[in-house]
């Protein structure tokens, strides 16, 4: 095992990510280091981005593209403590999607109290 991958695995278990976690994220280095045929460290940003856009280009599932972005973004982030644009924040809002949740027409106070002049439903203390 390389001295990079022993420390990503020391970071990670750190964080205290689960060990199918570490196992995935590793697994998404060694993705990387093996299209490159280079060791992760020795990458430059456009490299990463580049391998990251052939991911999509390839079509992977975004389960699977979102995993390997996330280790990639651990190694380079925590371990190797690169301050890189490609993994800041999103600059990009995305549109909100209306249809998620319909609005409720009245308050939830007033939707579980029973308006004033209505007979109660509960049965009269004897």
């Amino acid at each position: 095992m390389t001295p990079l991958r022993e420390r990503m695995i020391a970071d990670m278990t750190l964080a205290g990510l689960a060990a199918g976690t570490q196992s995935v994220y590793v697994q998404a280095v060694r993705g990387l280091a093996a299209h490159y045929r280079r060791s992760p460290d020795q990458l430059s940003e456009d490299d990463v981005r580049r391998y990251l856009l052939n991911l999509r280009e390839r079509g992977v599932a975004r389960g699977t593209f979102k995993t390997a972005h996330f280790g990639i973004r651990f190694l380079y982030c925590r371990t190797l403590e690169r301050d890189w644009p490609l993994f800041g924040k999103k600059r990009f809002v995305s549109p909100v999607r209306s249809d998620c949740r319909r609005p409720c027409p009245m308050p939830r106070s007033a939707a579980f109290s029973a308006p004033s002049g209505t007979p109660s439903t509960r049965r009269a203390s004897r």
